[in-house]
């Protein structure tokens, strides 16, 4: 015997996966413009209701008057109509003014309203990035270990805000982990929304429906004692229900099943509510996912040495030397203080956000640009010919790496909202794809140098889970770092990530230095590993 859930098809999970993989992800500044647009809507709004209310006190001042005329002409209207001004005054008012009052009555104070929402409407999120904001939620929640009551309440590490998720929020939150075939977080968020809901909290969604939801997941998780128990919950309030009925015979047929099979008595499902390790997450496609999401909670370690550094007596740093902090020693990773200024921070930032999308990755097989889930961001690309700014930076970089600029790629520029992220990847391109970069023609990326654009309040890190370094977004400052060996060879060690904002947003921009170019500034080693 099957379990009978009428909502779950293959063809819905495809689509909503589909839609997630290709999810836009909304950068910051997006998601600004769109406090503004609501804001602007709510005043539009206040309008209408402004407009409706006047047109009411206008009906109503219409009703009043004629209600006194009606009283008097309808005492004795024989007598009334003797007057000729009354008669005169009868025919005016049914020919003209009940006319007036027509149209004042069709009249639609709403049309300015409709017509500012037509305006704005295509520039709102629409399904796919709502299920995106959702699945950005349970990434932090994982990566950052928080529990769903806490996330509920808005209890972040070290924030304090008065964002609250309701029992309807929690419930959409777990039917789009459902919908997604993902039980895990479907279990943590139904039963967050039962919770609520049995605190009292008003709500529109049903108790039946949140139990039915949170039942078949738990089952899909195998802890069958609770299924049944949260199925028997739920025929108890709805005995006539399309499903339970015959799920809660399955369940209980299936477990004493496995008790028979494995000589066990039949024990209670547990009394302690659900909540994050109440059950194992199913692994996924990255791992080294456990080191990777410690270090981005903070628990990697630092080895921190710092001096000035004038890129080999170049001109440009004799009389301002860069401040340079080691954050690792092999592979060496630097820090470097006060890169970018407040200013060019800002026109890059300014250039860049009109031409933000999308965030792409090259097909190992392929070769082509596409989206992916594992990276989450809206990113654009900065030409030296786009302003004058880009090309001061070009130079600076250049006098501090002491690599050509010639054959870099263009300055990358990347804003990752709340849950962006760019999970464990190389910036190299290994034997595997050796067609990577071959339209380029400068060879393989043999360095990165990575701009801090802005401060995170929390969350963000760049982690190396192989060594298990943890960079942190310091804004004004850069990191860089090789990722060849002077032979050639990869560095496996440089695999690195870019964790899920938890609040705020971060802005980078970043150079990738090509091989082709290099060979006097960073000549070969003589062993694969120099």
């Amino acid at each position: 015997m099957k379990v009978f859930d009428y909502r779950y098809s293959s063809s819905l999970v495809t689509n909503v996966i589909l839609s997630w993989l290709n999810h836009p992800s909304l950068s910051a500044g997006q998601m600004t413009d769109l406090i503004y647009t609501e804001k602007e809507l709510v005043q539009s709004l206040r309008e209408y209701i402004q407009a409706e209310e006047s047109k009411l006190a206008a009906v109503k001042s219409w009703a009043n008057k004629l209600d006194a005329l009606t009283k008097v002409s309808t005492s004795d209207p024989e007598g009334y109509l003797a007057h000729p001004v009354n008669a005169y005054k009868l025919m005016k008012r049914l020919n003209t003014e009940w006319a007036e009052l027509e149209t004042l009555v069709l009249q639609n104070p709403s049309d300015g309203f409709i017509s500012n929402m037509s305006i704005h409407r295509q520039y709102f999120p629409d399904a796919e990035d709502e299920t995106g904001a959702a699945k950005a939620l349970m990434r932090l929640q994982d990566t950052y270990q928080l529990d769903s009551e806490a996330f509920s309440k808005g209890k972040l590490p070290g924030i304090h805000s008065n964002a609250i998720l309701t029992v309807d929020d929690c419930f959409d939150m777990g039917k789009t982990a459902y919908n997604d075939a993902d039980y895990y977080h479907a279990v943590l968020w139904m039963q967050q929304s039962l919770k609520q809901l049995d605190g009292g909290e008003e709500t529109v969604v049903s108790k039946e429906d949140i139990l039915d939801y949170l039942s078949y997941s738990v089952y899909q998780m195998g802890d069958l004692p609770r299924a049944i128990e949260l199925t028997r919950r739920l025929v108890a309030i709805d005995p006539s229900h399309q499903r339970a009925g015959g799920n809660l015979r399955y369940f209980e047929r299936l477990l004493f099943k496995q008790l028979n099979e494995l000589n066990q008595d039949y024990q209670p499902a547990s009394e302690e509510p659900i909540k994050l390790g109440t059950y194992i997450r199913p692994k996924d496609h990255l791992p080294e996912r456990e080191a990777y999401e410690a270090l981005c909670r903070g628990e990697g370690r630092s080895r921190l040495f710092c001096r000035y550094q004038d890129g080999k007596r170049n001109p440009r740093l004799l009389l301002k030397p860069m401040k340079e902090e080691d954050e690792w020693d092999s592979p060496h990773i630097v820090r470097y203080l006060n890169v970018l200024s407040h200013k060019e921070i800002e026109k890059i930032k300014e250039l860049a956000k009109p031409r933000l999308a999308r965030a792409t990755v090259r097909d190992p097989k392929t070769g082509v640009l596409t989206t992916a889930n594992y990276r989450v961001s809206k990113s654009a690309w900065l030409d030296k010919e786009d302003d004058p700014v880009i090309d001061i930076v070009n130079q600076r970089i250049e006098d501090i790496t002491g690599l050509t600029v010639d054959t870099a790629e263009l300055l990358q520029v990347a804003n990752y909202g709340v849950g962006g992220q760019y999970e464990p990847h190389y910036d190299f391109s290994r034997k595997d794809e050796p067609d990577a970069f071959k339209r380029l023609g400068t060879g393989n990326r043999v360095a990165t140098f990575l701009n801090y654009m802005s401060d995170v309040e929390a969350g963000g890190a760049t982690v190396f889970p192989d060594f298990g370094a943890a960079i942190w977004p310091r804004k004004g400052t850069a990191v860089f770092w090789y990722n060849l060996f002077k032979s050639g060879e990869g560095d496996y060690r440089t695999r690195h990530a870019a964790c899920p904002v938890l609040v705020g947003s971060k802005w980078v921009s970043n150079k990738w230095f090509h091989e082709r170019g290099q060979e006097f500034r960073r000549p070969c080693g003589l062993t694969e590993v120099d």
